[in-house]
């Protein structure tokens, strides 16, 4: 029978080859032999009395009973971890695992850059960033922080709002010239327009408010994607026009290789939030990495007060 101060190790063992994938992997991270891996895995299923992974020749995947226990090792570990964090110092320098999730132009162009200098000043915290097309559900635990356009999600997660953002029409000089801009969002019905498709907005579908009043377009193009860089590319070449979050679009209607339509009429708001589970409210590492973000877009947006897009 296994003693108490061995399970918080077998949990950390098991979740680490949930996130491995194979048994081949988990031994390279852990730098001991494939079958070192897989014999510590049986004595694990063999204490519990259960099954935890099926095995393929290479691929390993969860069973049922093997679902359960991550979930829960997970949740504990992290306790753990951000409660040994709390009885050592509140003040403590930020260590740990950090894992980061973005959408990938926002992530790519703002946040990698920043983590590149958190990094430089909490040496002792080992950052994982990943960029997906949409942010992960709420109850995710693979993830600390989430960076996020638009309302955090619910009551079960902890959020702070970094920058005020709005998402804005914009087309090329030479598109405008030859087309003609939009005068009311009905318009739109007879131009080009780059469809993004991301995010659980209903793909084609546009909804552009004046005062109390919301009216909602159905616009069409020949060009669509689920990377929202190349749509402004594609918006840069002439292609038509973008409905684009303002960070994304600042500098191009700062230089005139963008022009905004419609400016009178506003899309629903995407303020940028972190959200973070409420576990970690008391991480260290969570709190000081939230609050560099925080700080720089503050002076972000200091900087750019009066520009017309905000940024």
């Amino acid at each position: 029978m296994s003693t108490p101060t061995s399970a918080p190790s077998e949990m950390a063992f098991f979740s680490l080859l949930a996130r491995c994938g194979s048994f081949s992997a988990t031994a390279r991270e852990l730098d001991v032999t494939t079958p070192a891996v897989s014999k510590r895995l049986a004595q694990m299923e063999a204490r519990l009395g259960a099954q935890l992974l099926n095995r393929t020749t290479r691929r390993v995947s969860l069973t049922p009973e093997g679902e359960l226990y991550l979930t829960h090792a997970r949740r504990i570990l992290a306790d753990i971890e951000d409660m040994e964090q709390r009885v050592a110092s509140a003040v403590a320098a930020p260590k740990g695992l950090l894992r980061v999730n973005a959408t990938l132009g926002f992530g790519r162009s703002h946040i990698a850059p920043l983590i590149s200098g958190f990094a430089r000043i909490h040496p002792e915290v080992q950052i994982q960033l990943q960029l997906t097309v949409n942010p992960p559900p709420a109850d995710d635990d693979a993830f600390d922080v989430c960076v996020r356009f638009g309302e955090p999600p619910d009551a079960r997660v902890i959020a702070r709002k970094l920058a005020p953002n709005r998402r804005l029409l914009c087309a090329s000089p030479a598109y405008l010239a030859k087309r003609g801009a939009p005068r009311v969002p009905h318009d739109l019905t007879q131009h080009s327009c780059i469809g993004i498709r991301q995010g659980g907005e209903a793909y084609g579908i546009w909804r552009l408010g004046a005062g109390k009043r919301v009216e909602t377009v159905k616009v069409r193009g020949n060009l669509s994607t689920s990377d929202g860089e190349i749509a402004v590319n594609w918006a840069l070449a002439g292609h038509g026009i973008v409905m684009r979050a303002e960070w994304d679009v600042a500098r191009y209607l700062r230089s005139g290789r963008l022009r905004q339509v419609l400016e009178n009429y506003q899309s629903p708001p995407a303020d940028i939030h972190a959200v973070w589970p409420q576990r970690h409210q008391a991480s260290a590492r969570v709190r000081a990495f939230v609050d560099y973000l925080a700080g720089h877009f503050e002076k972000s947006s200091t900087r750019s007060a009066g520009l017309v897009t905000g940024w």
